[in-house]
Formats: structure tokens, sequence, C-alpha cells
């Protein structure tokens, strides 16, 4: 039995079908049949992927090849002797590593937080008898009872509805509750949405009660199919994490080649000892490793992360921040996310005239008009704590009065409910019998517009009742078709005023002879500073789309009135999850640049749109807050979660979580993402430039048989002018053109944009600079003797090197900006770590006892003056290169 349900239809199966194909009843299995199917089909919970221990999640933070290489210079500092280095460098990785473990988002977390979802029991039918059972233990052929208040607890076919209402946006993206029913649907594969005689497992009953037969349970529900989408969805590598895996290789190869070539041209020279050339060689190595890199990132990532929480966007994951800043997609769910997730009212039909929500003032026209009344009286809203708890229609009703000044508790009050037709699907129509006084009893008829008129013989114009003729039916039907076209939700309203409450409450004996009062259209509106966030996303070339489970023309007006899409293209950029099932991969491949707006989809459809542009070399962001966007949020390269609507599902899923479920905040976190990854940039450029320089000066020196700067000259050089600087580069206030750029896309890294050849440029000059006054101290000497001499040319170079650096910080500052402007010393952090480094590497040469450890000597006030001016021609020849590159276009 167990292919067969997998194989059926049951919306398409008459309830008679259903029970046979099940093997079942209205009243249930027997206690013994469901024990034995629990053993065929398992326990009706979600399952996980095999959960990696924190060891196995700890040792795979090693694998990056520049962690692997920063262990290695560990080992080279510690057979040098420099243990105090290679502690650094450890403990630099392994923190590293930790923060690695403790930042990772998981898929067994978002499956954790699906099943939380669950319902914990359910009412059933064993026996023939009502019982409460763990929800667990539902199999299929169980007959489950619902009501009001109720969380489904597997995948139903209705078999008994009492004017049931189900919510089920955080599964199918529908915006309000969906009136279920036990109807036969003919057709083959209607949308989650369009199966009204089906209930999902988590969704919520709002109204009314119900039956249903479990169909499916577990893995085998539309959520089990989610999880599986979920445990399936491929790991994507971040943006950054390719880069820097890139750079990694690229400098290790770079590295060892270097190292090689002294090593190999030392010893054909015959000066040098074997020994002497492979410590020469490892300080080579130890020169040209930045050491500091993955902490520099770690930590401009972290302080990254820290002002985007300061602005309501979360990151889960270190990387996530960087790849916002190269995001060219931005896949949006609509409900909750672009619009409110909350029905309001915004249009009103009163007097023969269409009036917008905000111009009606039902405090001062309801004496004259009824219309006010029945909205509040025709109504099951409930208010506990000051909240309005109901069907989001309804409650939207009670919210317009109430934020209009006009009291619903007091209406409510005067005009006390006696009797009611409830709603009915099939009639749409729902009505109420209210005490007036004086003997008179107020009828309230609420629904849709088409059902309503038929009933209506009279309309109320300012309290003028008159017959109603066919132009006023063709005025009503008219605004009624005008607003449906702009996905406007239109609730009719009508009213008859009786002189006894009536014997007989049903439809065709209360519902007639009515007097048309207006209309109202609602609908869940577009938050308010989306449109303007979506323009700030095109002007940074990103483009927006819409994917939603709600219908086409819901879809297509609130992406017109985003600017997601014109009039023009409502035709064109607007695609159906049935029309999309129509194409193949290829055929969609090639169309997919044109749409704009995806309605009525299911999640396997979220993960192909994803997936369709990342083959296109896409970097896409994907934000939503149902169950149903889990998959495509853990797919996209970064998936984006709303705080406050979100369900724990799409948080557990995603890599940045927005606190105040503002679209706009994800603009502000791509702003600050760009700066990160400019940030970064600097600081590579400042690093790789600056070990290249003294990778220079220890390859001419040695090639010359000079006197070379020692591994503690460099390694000090390292730690004073790497660490502090370059992460006062990562505190660098964003520059004024970041949100006029383009996104650098996938094919871009650190090196691209012309930093490569700044980095080597740079690092030429700032080589030749040192080996310049290197040779000046040695042609110029200002001590006799031929060992001062050579001591005093190495603190020269050493100190030329150090302040180089440090003046070099300057010129990182921008890639291509001058740093003679009003910024330059805006930051704070950045001028302090300047002059802590100073102090530091002055200290070596100044204070008695370490000049003795670092191997340096004092240096004359004529030495110093060589020195600093040479450093400074640094900034000079910088700042030239820069505005000739600004004056060229570059």
């Amino acid at each position: 039995m167990e292919d067969l349900i997998l194989k059926q239809s049951f919306w398409q199966q008459p309830t008679k079908q259903v029970m046979d194909e099940l093997k079942t009843t209205n009243q249930g299995l027997s206690t013994n049949e469901a024990e034995n199917r629990v053993k065929q089909y398992g326990k009706n919970v979600l399952e996980t992927k095999g959960n990696t221990s924190m060891l196995q999640k700890f040792i795979a933070q090693f694998k990056d090849l520049m962690i692997i290489v920063l262990l290695v210079a560990a080992v080279i500092s510690i057979f040098v002797g420099e243990g105090v280095d290679a502690i650094i460098i450890l403990l630099v990785v392994v923190l590293n590593a930790v923060f690695g473990v403790f930042q990772e988002s998981k898929a067994e977390e978002a499956i954790d937080a699906l099943q939380e979802l669950s319902a914990p029991h359910a009412n059933v039918k064993r026996d023939g008898k009502v019982q409460t059972i763990k929800s667990e233990d539902l199999v299929p052929g169980d007959v489950v009872l619902l009501e009001a208040g109720d969380i489904v607890p597997a995948d139903l076919r209705l078999i008994e509805s009492a004017s049931i209402k189900m919510e089920e946006a955080a599964l199918t993206g529908e915006s309000v509750p969906v009136n279920k029913s036990v109807d036969v649907i003919p057709e083959d594969n209607p949308p989650l949405g369009d199966r009204k005689n089906m209930a999902f497992m988590n969704s919520n009953v709002t109204f009314g009660r119900g039956e249903g037969i479990v169909t499916g349970t577990g893995m085998k529900t539309e959520v089990g199919r989610i999880a599986d989408l979920i445990n399936n969805a491929e790991e994507t590598t971040t943006p950054l994490q390719a880069n820097l895996a890139k750079l990694s290789k690229t400098l290790t190869y770079l590295i060892l080649a270097i190292a090689v070539i002294v090593f190999v041209v030392g010893l054909a020279r015959g000066q040098e000892t074997l020994i002497n050339m492979f410590l020469t060689a490892i300080s080579l190595a130890v020169a040209a490793i930045p050491e500091g890199l993955p902490a520099i990132v770690t930590i401009t990532l972290a302080l990254g992360t820290q002002r985007m929480a300061k602005r309501n966007a979360i990151i889960r994951k270190l990387p996530a921040v960087e790849t916002l800043g190269s995001t060219e997609i931005i896949a949006s769910d609509k409900t909750g996310t672009l619009t409110q997730n909350k029905m309001t009212v915004e249009k009103v039909f009163i007097d023969n005239q269409l009036n917008d929500a905000g111009q009606v003032k039902p405090d001062e026209l309801a004496e004259d008009h009824r219309l006010f009344d029945l909205m509040i009286l025709n109504n099951d809203t409930k208010k506990i704590d000051g909240d309005l708890v109901g069907d989001p229609t309804e409650t939207a009703l009670i919210a317009f009065n109430d934020n209009h000044d006009y009291s619903s508790d007091n209406v409510i009050n005067r005009l006390k409910r006696v009797a009611e037709v409830p709603f009915d699907s099939e009639r749409k129509l729902m009505s109420t019998v209210n005490e007036l006084g004086d003997g008179k009893y107020l009828l309230t008829v609420k629904g849709a517009p088409d059902e309503l008129l038929k009933r209506t013989t009279k309309f109320d114009v300012n309290g003028q009742i008159s017959p109603m003729t066919d132009a006023e039916i063709d005025l009503i039907q008219d605004t009624n078709h005008h607003l449906a076209t702009q996905a406007i939700r239109v609730l009719g309203f009508a009213y008859q005023i009786l002189n006894e409450v009536p014997n007989e409450l049903e439809s065709d004996k209360v519902e007639k002879d009515l007097v048309f009062a207006g209309l109202i259209g609602m609908i869940d509106p577009e938050r308010p500073e989306v449109a303007q966030a979506v323009k700030e996303a095109q002007e940074a070339g990103i483009r927006s789309l819409m994917i939603t489970g709600d219908h086409r023309d819901t879809a297509a007006a609130i992406a017109k009135r985003l600017g997601m899409i014109t009039d023009e293209q409502i035709d064109t950029a607007v695609i159906t999850g049935a029309e999309l099932d129509q194409m193949d991969e290829t055929e969609f491949a090639k169309k997919v640049d044109q749409f704009s707006v995806y309605a009525r989809v299911a999640p396997e459809h979220k993960v192909r749109i994803v997936n369709a542009w990342q083959k296109k070399g896409k970097i896409v962001a994907m934000t939503g807050d149902g169950v149903n966007d889990a998959p495509s949020l853990k797919q996209a390269d970064i998936g984006v979660a709303m705080g406050i609507t979100g369900t724990e599902v799409s948080k557990s899923a995603s890599d940045m979580i927005l606190a105040d479920d503002n679209f706009s905040t994800i603009v502000i976190a791509v702003e600050e993402g760009r700066k990160v990854f400019a940030n970064i940039q600097k600081a590579i450029q400042y690093l790789l430039s600056a070990n290249l320089g003294e990778v220079l000066t220890l390859f001419v020196m040695t090639m010359m048989g000079w006197a070379i700067l020692a591994p503690v000259h460099i390694l000090w050089i390292n730690l004073v002018t790497d660490t502090f600087p370059a992460i006062a580069l990562g505190l660098e206030p964003a520059e004024n053109n970041v949100m006029k750029q383009k996104p650098r896309g996938k094919a871009a890294s650190f090196l691209s944009g012309g930093v490569a050849g700044n980095i080597i440029y740079q690092g030429l000059l700032e080589g030749f600079i040192t080996l310049f006054v290197y040779t000046m101290a040695l042609t110029f000497p200002a001590h006799a003797g031929s060992e001062l001499i050579h001591a005093d040319a190495l603190t020269m170079a050493f100190a030329t090197l150090g302040l180089i650096q440090l003046f070099h910080a300057f010129n990182s500052k921008s890639i291509r900006g001058s740093i003679f402007s009003a910024t330059t010393w805006k930051n704070k952090f950045f001028n302090w770590s300047i002059l802590a480094s100073f102090l530091l590497l002055s200290a070596t040469i100044f204070v008695p006892g370490l000049n003795g450890i670092f191997h340096v000597s004092f240096l004359n006030l004529l030495q110093w003056l060589i020195v600093i001016g040479s450093s400074l021609m640094m900034i000079v020849i910088v700042e030239i290169v820069k505005f000739v590159q600004r004056r060229m276009g570059v």
C-alpha cells in the first residue's frame, strides 16, 4: 500500500474511494491495525542527516590551504627559534577554527525547527471512539478531527468540513486563510494553495471544524518534502571563501618557488653553508606568508556583523557579510517580506463613489451610513489583551474602524448579536441578526459582491434608500472588477431592518430583499519603504525578483506597485509555477532573464529558480519567512530570513536574519557587505605589497651576497606593521560611491580591479626604497669599522622597511582615492594603531637591551632623516600614480 499512497492524487478522488484506497472507514482504524501501520510506515516525524560530531567539525576547519600555510609558518618559526611567534600563529589558527565551528549553520537545525512546529497531539478516531494520541503515532488511514486553533498533524484528505479555514502562508505563501471543502478537484497537479480539499502538516486551523483522513506522514508529507530539499541542498562556497582559497594557493606556490630559487642560487654561489642557506630560505618564507590575514579577515567580518546588527541585520555566518556585497540577484518572497502580511482596508465604495481608505471618516459618517456598523457586527474577531484575533480579513475591518476613532467595542455592546447564518463556501455569504431596540432587528450580510447583488433590491446613498437599478448594478460590478484587477480583495455589505428574529435561519429565507450598503477593498499592502529599497538596489546594479505562492494577479499588482515591473511587462515578466513546470531546464535557462515575478510556486520551484541564476554565474540572495522558503534559503548564496514573522525553520536555514523584517535593511546590509569587501581588499593590498617588499629586500640582499635582515627582524616587522594597521583598515568608513557601482560578480577576486597591479608595483617600490637606504648607508657610513657600517646599514634598512609600511597604510585607505581628503584622519582607531606600531618599532632601536636582542644599533639624526625622508617617498610616489590613474579613468 505504501507505493500506492505515493502515486495517488487524493484530491481527485471522492471520499469513498479515498477510504477504500487507504483501507479505512469514517470510524477510523483499529488499534491493532494502527500499530501494524506504524511498523510499516514508521513514526510521523521528520528525518535529519547524520549529525557530524563537534570534533569532526573542528578538524574540518583545518582543510583550508591558508590555515595549512600558517601551520607550516608556525613550524618554521619554531625551527628558527621564534617560539613566541609560533605560539601567536597557532593561537590565531585555533581561535579561527573554534569560531568557524560555532558560526556554521547546519541543515539539522532547520529540520529540528520544522519538527518543533508539529502538533504534539492529535484527536483521532480509533476503534470507533475519539482518542487523543501523540502526533508521531499517526499513520495513513487515521481519521483526524480538527477545530479552530489546531495545528494539522499530518497531510489529510478532508472528508467533512463545517466552514473550516486554514492558514497556510508559511507553506504556500498564501496571504489569507484558505476556505477548505470536501469537493473533488479534477486537475492533475494543482498548486498546493489550490488543493482545497487537502490539509497539510503544520498549517493552522483558523475557523470552523472538520475531519480528514491521513494520506501522508513524516517525510511523505509536503513538509517532509521540504525537509528533504533542505537535507539535499548543495553547500555553496561563498565568494570570500573562494577568494581566500585561490589567494592561499597562489601565495603557497610563489613562496615555495622563491624559497627554492634563493636556496639553490645561494648554494651555487658557494659563499654560504647548506644550513645558512636553508635558514635564509626559511626567512624568505616567513617574510612572504601573511600570517595575520585570516585573523584580519575574521576580525573585519566580525566588526561588520556588529555594525549590521545595530542596523537590524543579524549575521549567522561570517562569510555572509562579504557575500552580500557581491549580490547580483535578490529573490524575495512576497508575503511578509515585500508586504506587511496583514490585510488592510485600502478602498471604500460608499454613496456610489470609490474612495481611498484614508479619505473616509467613519466617526463622522456612521450616523447616516450603516456600512461601518455592518463591518463591525458581521465579524467574529476577538480582542485578547488588546490584540485582534481571528480571520485576517475580519480583523482588518475592525482595525479600520478602531483606527479611525469609531469604536468597535461600543457598536458591539450597543447592538447585541442574537442570531447568525454562518459563512458557507458555496453561497459565499455570512449573516448576523443584531438588536436595534424598540423591537427592531438589524440583519447584516457580508460576502462576495456578485452573490450579494443577487439578493439585493435596494441601495443606500447618504442614508436614503432607493430601488436598485441596472445603472447601480453596473457601477457596483465595474467597481468590483476594477479593484480585482489590482489584486484587491473585495467584500460587499448589505442589510435589512427586521421586526422579529426569523424562525428559520436559512439563507433563502433570510438573505433576500437586501439594501446594498457598500464595498470594502482590502489587500496585504506592500511595506512603505520597499519601493525605495528596490530602486536603490536597481541603482546598485542588483535585480529584485518576487517569488510567491500567491495568485498571479496579486503578485503582479504588488510587483508593479513596488517598481519591479511595468504595465508593459505584466504579460512577459510574470510566470506561474504551472507554466514553469512546462519548461525544461534548457528553455528555462534561456528565458530566466525575462522573468521578474514568479507566482503560485512550490518550494522546489524556488530552488530551481535560484539554481538557474547560479548557473548563469550570478550571486543570489533569497529572502523569505515561511517553511516553504527554507530549501531555497539554504540553496542560495545567501539566505535572508525574517526575524519577526519568520519561522524558526527559515531562520535556521538562513545566513542572515532581518530583525525588523524590513526589506530595505537588505539594501543597507549590501552596502555594509560592499564596505567589508573593500576594506578586506585594502588590507590584502597593504599586507601583500608589504610582504613583497620584504621578499624583494631579502632576495636581492641574498643574491648580492650582502648581510641580510635576520628572521627576528622580519617577524617583528610583520607583527608590528601587519596587525594593528591592517585591522584598522577594516574599520574604514564606506566610500561615497560604493552603492553606485555594479556588483563585482562571482568572477571578481580580492586581486581584481587593479589591486594585483598595485600590489606588484607598490611591493617593488617598498623593496627598492629599502635597498636604496641600505646601499646609501654602506656608501656613506656614519661610523668607522666594517662591523658598525653593516650594523648601521641593517638598522637603517630595518627601520625603513618598518616605517615605509606604516606610511603605506595611509596609501591603502583607498584603492584609487587620494589620502589628502577630509576623511583621512576620521578613523581614530587607525590613527592610534599607526602611533602604537611606530612606538613598538622604534623601541627596538631606542630602548637599551631591546636593540641587543634585535641586533640593531643606535642611529644619529642624519640617519633618521634619511630613513624618514625615504619612507615618505612611498606616499608621494603612490599618490602620483593614483592621480594618473584617476585622470586616465582607471
